[in-house]
């Protein structure tokens, strides 16, 4: 497959992305982001734009020592 930077790029070259495999550079970092975070949103976006791969082997992978609000039941 020619370069493309990422997938969406490859979908509109061929089609599909059967043969589109993002490369993680040695910059390539974890996040600390909850899952479902505005901010882990974010970084899963630009990931993709940039022709990351989606996932980190070491992103946050539970909420522990996390706090939330809580609301009292009405």
């Amino acid at each position: 497959m020619d370069k493309v930077r990422n997938v969406f790029e490859a979908i509109l070259k061929y089609g599909h992305d059967e043969d589109f495999y993002p490369e993680a550079p040695e910059d390539f970092n974890s996040t600390d982001a909850p899952a479902g975070s505005q901010e882990k949103i974010d970084i899963l976006r630009r990931r993709i734009e940039l022709g990351l791969p989606l996932w980190h082997e070491e992103d946050r992978c539970d909420y522990s020592g996390l706090t939330g609000a809580i609301r009292p039941r009405e």
